[in-house]
């Protein structure tokens, strides 16, 4: 698969999600297998005002490469500018725009989803960020403000005819939010509409929901999300199905060493402090199923060391040995 240019190996591809695919955790599933990581939704606008907490979620390393940045806003002059600020700091191989996020704040900018509603300044902004950079240029939509996807198949036509490279749809609508189903038809009609790559997303939780959706939509590849935060093996685990028609589950060993290794990275990442408060949530991720589980992220609500995440990591897993 291409997107433009650049070359992508394998299917997968990592979602943008706030709070989550922060650098440690983007290194974590990159080191697991997955093909294309993605930042947080980063503000067009703050980074324009050069916003510490912005710039912050620009920070990256050359071990998580190809690297997509998402960004978000709504008027084409700051989100060109945005584009050709992430592009020459040289971090990213890929800029998504975001057309998807229905939280309220985002749309009463009239940012995300909101941008769905109005095709024209749609393609204004589009075309203005086109014009802004030579990267690798995608968007990431819903199916838009009503179930039959109309807005999503208008906005794509729009999208590839100025020049973007790869289209992602999660087929919800606006008010959906994350509840219901994802309709996955509207995946296969669109990528029966375009020439330029699909990627689907929504409602991949297992390595079968993967392969079920490129069987039924024939997407190019697909983006997991929630399904990396329990499982950040999950996204090699599809590609090993997808070649040779098996897979293999990870082994209690590996899903302790991820958490220690998580547990290092958010550390040296954010200070430790901040990281054990966020490590006493991410680390709970891990361990859903096992015996002992509801015990174990009784005792990480406690942490507030790296040497005590790292003693209750290892004790768990001698005890469930």
């Amino acid at each position: 698969m291409k997107i433009n240019h650049l070359k992508i190996n394998g299917k997968t591809f990592l979602a943008p999600l706030a709070g989550i695919t922060n650098l440690p955790f983007r290194l974590l599933v990159k080191e697991c297998g997955c093909a294309v990581v993605c930042s947080e939704m980063i503000s067009a606008k703050g980074l324009f005002y050069n916003s510490k907490k912005t710039l912050t979620l620009l920070s990256s390393k050359k071990e998580e490469a190809p690297l997509s940045v998402q960004l978000f806003g709504s008027d084409p002059d700051t989100m060109a500018r945005a584009a050709t600020a992430v592009q020459d700091l040289g971090n990213a191989d890929i800029i998504d725009i975001n057309f998807g996020c229905s939280v309220k704040k985002v749309v009463k900018q009239g940012a995300g989803v909101a941008l769905m509603k109005d095709p024209g300044h749609s393609g204004l902004l589009l075309t203005a960020v086109r014009k802004a950079t030579h990267l690798p240029l995608t968007i990431k939509i819903r199916s838009g403000w009503d179930p039959s996807g109309k807005d999503a198949f208008k906005i794509a036509q729009i999208a590839e005819d100025t020049g973007i490279d790869a289209i992602t749809m999660h087929p919800r609508t606006a008010g959906q939010g994350f509840k219901g189903h994802a309709d996955w038809n509207l995946i296969r009609d669109l990528k029966q509409q375009l020439a330029i790559p699909v990627i689907g997303n929504g409602d991949i939780n297992s390595v079968e929901d993967a392969a079920r959706m490129i069987t039924h939509t024939g997407c190019d590849a697909v983006m997991v999300g929630r399904g990396a935060m329990r499982n950040p093996f999950i996204c090699s685990q599809i590609d090993a199905f997808l070649e040779t028609g098996s897979y293999q589950a990870p082994s209690e060993q590996d899903i302790f060493r991820a958490m220690a290794r998580l547990t290092e990275m958010y550390v040296a990442y954010f200070g430790e402090l901040s990281a054990c408060k966020m490590l006493r949530s991410r680390l709970s991720w891990f361990v859903k199923g096992l015996p002992g589980c509801s015990a174990f992220r009784q005792e990480l609500s406690r942490i507030n060391s790296k040497t005590h995440a790292l003693a209750l990591i290892k004790e768990f897993e001698t005890r469930i040995a």
